[in-house]
């Protein structure tokens, strides 16, 4: 995309005004950005706009100290070399786990309890449904939500209802 502005150079900051109102979008390129609104170079602008276009300014860590792995090895073959991999590059790896697991939360094996465990996480995902369905304003499907929840909430404390 062009800046709007010079019409000569890819933008690479977005700016948005609010007039009377309205929003009003700019697409920039850095000179035009820096002319118009002051220099780029303060670093939480550049984190910002870095992160914006998908573009990390964060250093990367840079090898693992046990198995001698860099970081530019994994996203070359996805591959990690250790278990202290992911404690290395930790910060880096957890968008990548997010984006394909969906959580980063190890939800683990099942002990020999597995009733109980069954019924949290049966209860864990209807608190999500209820919530979504409060932010979409969808009352009478949260009610039913909320009886769910009460009727989970009173077999996990063992039977008993209110005092």
């Amino acid at each position: 995309m062009l800046c709007q502005r010079c019409k000569k150079r890819p933008a690479t900051a977005n700016f948005i005004e609010i007039h009377d109102g309205k929003k009003v979008g700019y697409n920039l390129c850095d000179e035009c950005y820096n002319e118009m609104f002051g220099s780029l170079n303060n670093s939480v602008n550049s984190d910002v706009l870095a992160g914006l276009f998908g573009q990390s300014k964060r250093k990367r860590p840079g090898v693992c100290p046990v198995c001698g792995m860099e970081y530019s090895e994994f996203e070359r073959t996805g591959l990690l070399g250790c278990a202290a991999c992911y404690d290395v590059f930790k910060a880096d790896l957890m968008p990548y786990i997010e984006r394909i697991q969906g959580k980063v939360v190890h939800v683990g094996k099942v002990g020999q309890d597995a009733s109980t465990h069954d019924l949290t996480r049966k209860l864990s995902h209807l608190q999500e449904e209820l919530e979504k369905a409060l932010h979409e304003r969808r009352y009478s499907a949260a009610e039913s939500i909320n009886r769910r929840i009460a009727e989970l909430s009173k077999k996990l404390s063992g039977g008993e209802g209110d005092k």
